[in-house]
């Protein structure tokens, strides 16, 4: 196991002999929580006259936001998604998709928002490190809802915060000690917390299943896919979230194996476009509860009326 992998597997699922570094990491954790929240208390909230959504967590890693954002962005019209575009090989602020058609790579956009942008034919995504920017052009162009993804920690951003929460959670430390971006008891700024199985449930489906497949994946914390997988995976093939795939060593390892298909998630599959691989595909959507909605639409009508 790489260090990498052995730090994720303590900030996800922690082991006994994990807890030495943890608590030794602590003081560290607890600056960082601190200043964290010192900086969501006295940073100025700034206002773009139109509807803002965020969708974030407090951990770092999976927790359904790129669905999310996705099952929400689908029931409007005139919608702009703005994302950091986590993992491109690439920088500033970027046009990934307009009203649906594609605009860069996914090398350029990075996966999450490519992912979003090829599952939204009628809105547009934007990436940009700075959201303000984003915001301003989103905005000139026309749109009448933005979506910030992963945007909590956006303090500067006058919008409607919803919080995705896990079921559960086996490490309660920020980081560097946990998995935590900030306190958890910040979860309080949000407008909308909404936790894994009472607000909100995973639907997985498949596609092109074989017989003898390889998981390769380049996800947070892949461990998590395993409550899902269907039979015939004969390796799992774990790369650091966000990479790359290279098409030769993925025959290679096809070969290897002795493996009729690769099997990949839908974030996955967006870095595969174009190469001449059988892929089994583990796709997945959200079932929210219509209360959740309610809370959005309430929130949008406010401005109409304003």
């Amino acid at each position: 196991m790489s260090i990498a992998a052995a730090y994720e597997q303590m900030l996800f699922q922690p082991k006994w002999y994990h807890y030495p570094l943890i608590f030794l990491l602590l003081p560290l954790s607890f600056l960082y929580g601190t200043y964290m929240s010192v900086r969501r208390i006295i940073t100025a909230k700034k206002t773009f006259g139109l509807p803002i959504v965020s969708v974030g967590n407090l951990i770092v890693g999976g927790s359904g936001k790129t669905p999310f954002t996705i099952a929400l962005a689908s029931r409007y019209s005139h919608v702009t998604v703005i994302s950091r575009g986590y993992g491109r090989k690439s920088s500033g602020l970027l046009e990934v998709s307009r009203k649906g058609k594609i605009l860069i790579s996914v090398e350029e956009s990075g996966d999450e928002a490519m992912l979003m942008a090829l599952s939204l034919p009628e809105a547009s995504v934007i990436v940009c490190e700075d959201r303000h920017k984003a915001i301003v052009l989103a905005r000139e162009q026309g749109a009448g809802l933005i979506l910030l993804d992963d945007g909590f920690n956006r303090v500067e951003i006058e919008k409607f915060e919803i919080i995705l929460e896990p079921e559960t959670i086996h490490n309660p430390f920020p980081f560097p000690s946990g998995p935590f971006r900030e306190f958890g008891w910040n979860k309080r700024y949000a407008d909308c917390v909404l936790k894994e199985g009472r607000d909100f449930e995973r639907i997985v489906s498949y596609e092109d299943l074989h017989t003898r497949m390889l998981l390769v994946t380049a996800i947070s914390n892949p461990e998590r896919l395993d409550r899902y997988l269907p039979e015939g995976v004969v390796k799992k093939i774990w790369l650091k979230d966000h990479a790359y795939f290279d098409e030769k060593m993925l025959k290679d390892l096809l070969k290897e194996y002795d493996a009729q298909s690769i099997l990949v998630t839908q974030k996955d599959l967006v870095k595969m476009r174009g190469f001449k691989l059988p892929i089994s595909q583990i796709k997945l959507k959200l079932n929210i509860k219509e209360a959740v909605f309610r809370q959005v639409d309430g929130y949008i009508q406010t401005f109409k009326k304003a």
